[in-house]
């Protein structure tokens, strides 16, 4: 006889602690890196954090940041260092970490030390009371007025485009479970989307205010143009996440409201022709007419051809990913 109790599917006989994996994505930051890297090792040994590794991934710096990493790496046992070819973007840099890191829990955090590690004990808690993703949310940020204020706007609209309530999208201060990455992929500059992407698959998302510095070294790498490609990928996530699928629902929309006006702006025209005997070929309103009606049926059938590409795509293959949790044993058949 097992003289070993049964252990549910799922658990662990000896609930051992989750371990963690940081991933820091980096650009020019040969001076901050090594002030980092001691205040998390503190803070995960001050407050019994179970430490997998420190992941730095070097996207493509010219200021000897990898050479700082080479040198950590040898020095300490815990720091993982990844240098890609060139900038490829923090979105690819994160996903380089994310696919080397090792740990049951991932937290992700930028290297200018604007992050505060002393904050890492409460994702950790979060992620235990049930969060599948916790969002760091900078309440009261150190950055100039520059940046704060396009960062409201965009966290507005995307938490009324998106339908997920957080504050702050742009905060790259976040923990994941790991198999949060088994169904969202990054790329290009979707890090921001992690929670829109996560919370469209089933995942749930939570947010945590995080302390949040003044940089210490260097400068910023964000501008204007960022925020001009924020608002773009959201259209491309708001496509991923409600229209993969369905895209005849989004064109075909667009096409009937189109086809619609158009018609009824016809039918006017053709009214004031037959009843009131009025001239209607010279009238701008003719051409808006027509163009929009035809423009319409040209979304109908762009929609139209989208489902038929669709459909013949195979869906994906790892659907066991998007199921929560399994209770029972399989039936069996005669």
């Amino acid at each position: 006889m097992n003289d070993r109790a049964h252990v549910p599917e799922g658990a662990t006989a000896t609930a051992e602690p989750p371990t963690i994996s940081v991933v820091v994505p980096v650009k020019d930051e040969a001076e901050s890196i090594p002030i980092l890297v001691d205040n998390i090792l503190k803070v995960a040994a001050d407050n019994g954090l179970r430490l997998a590794e420190i992941i730095v991934v070097d996207d493509g710096s010219g200021d000897g940041t990898w050479t700082v990493v080479e040198k950590l790496s040898a020095e300490k046992s815990d720091v993982r260092g990844f240098r890609l070819r060139r900038n490829f973007g923090k979105a690819t840099a994160v996903m380089v970490g994310v696919d080397a890191a090792t740990g049951d829990i991932i937290v992700t955090m930028d290297g200018d030390l604007q992050d505060d590690p002393e904050e890492l004990p409460r994702f950790v808690a979060a992620i235990k009371d049930g969060a599948d993703l916790v969002s760091g949310w900078k309440k009261e940020r150190h950055d100039p007025l520059s940046k704060t204020l396009p960062s409201r706007l965009f966290n507005r609209v995307t938490a009324l485009a998106s339908g997920v309530p957080l504050n702050d999208f742009n905060c790259g201060y976040k923990a994941y479970r790991r198999e949060v990455f088994n169904t969202v992929e990054l790329y290009g500059e979707l890090h921001r989307y992690t929670p829109v992407l996560a919370h469209s698959l089933g995942y749930r998302v939570a947010e945590i205010p995080v302390r949040h510095h003044a940089r210490k070294y260097g400068r910023t790498k964000y501008g204007v143009a960022r925020f001009l490609r924020g608002f773009l990928d959201l259209l491309t996530v708001l496509m991923i996440t409600r229209f993969a699928y369905r895209p005849a629902h989004l064109f075909g929309g667009i096409g009937l409201l189109l086809l619609t006006l158009g018609m009824l702006v016809l039918a006017y025209l053709t009214s004031l022709k037959l009843f009131l005997g009025e001239r209607v070929g010279d009238r701008p309103l003719l051409l808006l007419g027509a163009l929009m009606a035809i423009i319409g049926v040209q979304f109908l059938l762009f929609g139209l051809l989208a489902e038929l590409v669709i459909s013949r795509t195979p869906r994906p293959s790892n659907i066991e990913d998007l199921v929560a949790r399994k209770v029972g044993s399989a039936a069996t058949r005669e």
